[in-house]
Order: structure tokens, then sequence, then C-alpha cells
């Protein structure tokens, strides 16, 4: 008990504090003096001046201690309510060890006192199906799941929400499910849900709600950063009954549909390509029929409910601020002992970056112009190189001798009889061929291969000579090669209608006999 108060200290002491910021910086902000903002505030000059030199917002962290009890909450409340089962401690004890919980049974009576509290005394079993007008409201949550990701088994969080309306869903996944997570998520989902609703109906978790006592009379207390985000998105947070998820039900539901035909027995080789075939899977359920609306969500978005939706914000909120990097003069960034390539427009240059849902990172430009999203990689030291972002700058040439001459062979047809002639005359041919090789950003391979094979007839196999011929005879030889190869079709066609005499011999032969 100590120990909570001592947390429940600590978190008002940081709420304070957050407050006092917000409230200095906003009167600074409109050019009032710092004697005067102290008067009003109740502070000290010093405390407001250093309030005002604290650019970010003050952090508070605290924590916590998950609950073997958490993950078996929904089958405990259904065991313990539905009339079906209606079992007592000791029977719900021995169901969640038979599906994995080792625990004692004291959290579980622990469960059971506030599930008959808050839910069954208050609210009935049997459940009135709510419906709500179009743009009204949108349902989030998310679940956990074990899944196989490049081969390795990792706990993935699948975050959801649906239009209540329509019943248009979205879908992403995450390797974290602390607040960052879920305030990025949220966002993504309104951005992928075309619109945002005037409210959002949400679980207690702490990085949404603080305080959700059903039996008091004391207004819900949602977390500060929560409702920074809803004023950002233009709505309002609507948090549900605790340990009562029925009323979320539209989005509880689909869970299980998703575990069952896209999750189970799916391995994915990325977390981003778990993300993009997830997403292309909500979208095609989308355009099934509901069983409830008997109407396919996405035509009844587009028709209905799209035009009632609150436009989205140019720009996502963010809590936590961008992390600096400087690029390195071989175009790379070191993030996490890793190093990602950039273009090589921005070496040497400040850039910034962070890390979304565990696994994605975003780099941005000092004016906050996203330039690369890549995945993260899970091990240590490594080196990922995108070809593309050297392209400025890539030689057109290689300068090792073996790749020039397996270049050289593989593109000219003349190419070998080229080398074993020219190292009948030069020290270095493969100096002269690397020169020919540069020349292919100018004229297509198949006509430098035509002036290789004019200039190894006529000896002009230096590169000075080449280029002679290039700028000379170029047309010339294109031509005549042109004619030539044009007279051996015709005569290879002439060759074709042209019937031996002896046809005809045979025949007169046939004729007598």
């Amino acid at each position: 008990m100590t120990i909570l108060l001592r947390h429940l200290e600590r978190w008002d002491k940081g709420v304070k504090n957050l407050q006092q910021w917000a409230a200095v910086q906003e009167l600074h902000r409109k050019k009032i003096p710092i004697a005067q903002i102290a008067r009003e505030l109740g502070m000290t000059r010093n405390t407001v001046k250093k309030l005002i030199k604290q650019k970010e917002e003050p952090k508070y962290t605290r924590t916590t201690y998950p609950s073997k009890m958490e993950p078996y909450l929904d089958k405990i409340i259904d065991w313990r309510t539905l009339p079906e089962y209606d079992f007592n401690g000791t029977r719900i004890y021995r169901e969640l060890q038979k599906i994995g919980y080792e625990g004692s049974i004291n959290p579980l009576y622990r469960a059971l006192k506030r599930i008959d509290e808050q839910s069954r005394s208050y609210i009935p079993i049997a459940t009135v199906r709510i419906e709500t007008p179009v743009g009204d409201q949108a349902q989030f949550d998310w679940s956990p799941y074990d899944m196989v990701i490049g081969q390795e088994i990792k706990r993935v969080y699948c975050f959801t929400m649906i239009l209540a309306a329509c019943r248009k869903k979205a879908v992403c996944f995450s390797l974290t499910c602390d607040g960052e997570a879920i305030y990025e998520a949220i966002q993504e989902l309104f951005d992928d849900l075309g619109g945002v609703t005037l409210e959002l109906l949400i679980d207690n978790p702490k990085a949404l709600v603080i305080d959700n006592n059903y039996q008091s009379e004391e207004e819900i207390r949602y977390n500060p950063k929560a409702l920074l985000l809803a004023a950002h998105l233009g709505m309002e947070l609507n948090a549900c009954n605790c340990y009562w998820p029925r009323t979320k039900g539209k989005v509880e539901k689909p869970y299980q549909y998703i575990e069952e035909q896209f999750i189970k027995g799916n391995p994915f080789k990325t977390m981003e390509a778990l993300n993009f075939e997830g997403k292309a899977f909500i979208n095609a359920w989308n355009h099934e029929t509901h069983s409830t609306t008997r109407r396919i969500p996405n035509e009844y978005f587009e028709t209905e409910e799209k035009q009632a939706l609150l436009p989205l914000p140019p720009k996502r909120l963010r809590f936590k601020p961008l992390i600096n990097r400087i690029v390195s003069n071989d175009s790379y960034i070191h993030i996490n002992t890793n190093q990602y390539s950039l273009l090589v427009d921005y070496v040497a240059q400040t850039i910034r970056y962070r890390i979304v849902y565990g696994f994605r990172i975003e780099v941005y430009t000092g004016d906050d112009q996203r330039i690369l999203t890549v995945e993260a990689f899970d091990g240590r030291h490594g080196l990922f190189k995108q070809e593309e972002h050297y392209a400025a700058i890539a030689p057109r040439a290689s300068k090792s001798i073996p790749q020039i001459r397996r270049d050289f062979t593989r593109l000219f047809e003349n190419g070998q009889r080229y080398l074993d002639e020219a190292s009948h005359h030069f020290q270095q041919p493969t100096y002269h061929a690397r020169k020919i090789l540069e020349l292919t950003d100018l004229y297509k391979p198949e006509d430098l291969d035509q002036v290789l094979g004019y200039g190894l007839a006529h000896g002009l196999l230096d590169i000075k000579a080449i280029k002679r011929l290039l700028r000379d005879h170029f047309f010339e030889i294109i031509s005549q090669n042109k004619e030539m190869s044009t007279k051996m079709e015709v005569r290879e066609h002439e060759s074709e209608l042209i019937r031996n005499c002896d046809y005809y011999e045979i025949q007169q032969e046939e004729i007598t006999l």
C-alpha cells in the first residue's frame, strides 16, 4: 500500500508539473511579464524562468507490474457472468490452469471481486445492441499474438479500429503496445479509414485512461497525452466500463476472424510484410457483406459514412522528439549500432529519425520531410545499403579487372574477340575495355558492338580510335550493318522461293512411267 501511495504521489506531482509548464508556456507566448506570471500562478520568478527555458514538456515514467491474470480476463468474465457457465472461483482456477495460467488463486479472487462489484451488480447480463449514426463513433482495441516473423516467434500486437455504423475496419501490427505505439496506431487507423469520427470508444489502458471507477460519481480521468491527441484529431474519447468488453463488442468480435483466417499458420518474412498483407486482408474483408447490417462495409462507407467524417489533420501528432543524426561521408546513418544508407544528397547533413511500433525507422529532414522508411534490423552491427541511393555517384563501369572482363563479354558479342585481339597490342586491354563500357551511357550496347566489330576488322582497337569511329563514322557503320542484314534476309527469303530444277525432272519421269 505504501508503494502504491508513493506511485500516486509521484504521478500527481508529474501531472501538476505538466500543468504548470503548459500554463507558463501559454502565458509567456502571450508576452505576459515574468513577474505577473509568477503572481498569477503562485510561483517564484526563478521557477517561471526555469519553465520558460524548458521547451519540452516534463516527462513522468513509472514502473509497471503486469499481472499474470491480464491475458485471461475476457475468459474469466465469460465464465463468471454468462448463464451457460456461472463458474465459481475454484472452477475458474482449474480452467485457467488448463490453458496455461501459472499463477496462484489469489489474483483470481481479486479479479472476481472487481468483476462482481463493477459488472454483475450494475450491468445486466443481457446485452442491448447499440447502433450509432454515421460519423459518430469508431471503436479501438488491440490483441497480442505469437507469430512467426522471419523464422522467429515474436509477440506481435494487432491494433484494430472499426467504424461503428458501416463496420469498415482497419488494422496495423506492432512489436510494442506502449503509449507511443497506441497514439501512432490511432492516427494511422483513422488515416486508413479516411476520416475521423466524433468519438472514439476505447478500453482503459493507462496510456489512455488514468482512472475509471464505475461506482464513483467522479469523472473519468484521461491521460493528458490522450486528451492532446483527441484535441489534435478533433474528436472526443469515450472509455467503456472496466472489465466489460461487450461495450465495444463491434471491435472485439473481428479478432476471432482475424486469428482464424489470417494469423494462424501464416509466417511472414518481415513486420512490414505482415502489415502490408494484413491491410490487404482487411480491405478484402471490407468488400464482403456484414452479417448484422446485411450491407457491404466499403459500399456503405462510400455512399453514407464517408461524407460524415471529420477531415484528417495535415500532420500526425508526435509526443517524443525526433533524434538527430549526422549522415556520414559514405552516406550512412547509425541507429542502434546498425547502419542504413541514405541518398548521397544528404551527406554531412543533420537528419532526424524515430522508431515506430518497435520496428519501423522513419527518417526526416530538418524541415520534417520524410525521406526514408525502413525496417529496423534485429541484430547488431549490420550494414544496409540501397544501391539506388548511390546512383548519382556510382561509377559507370567497374574498376575490378575480372569484373570488367565479365561485363564486357556479357554485354558485347564481339567482347571476347576484342579482348583476345587487344591483348596482343596493349599491356592492359581491360583499360580500353573499361573506357568502352563507360560509353554505354551514351550509346546502345548493340550499336557499340557493331562499332567494335568494325574496329576489329580495320585494326582500330584503342579507346581513342573507337571514339573517332563513333564521332566520324557512327551512322555510316550502323547503316551499313543494317543494309547487310537486310540483304541477308532477302537472300534467305529468295532461297526459300527458288525451287531446284530437279523437281521438274522428277515430275516428268513420274508422268512417263
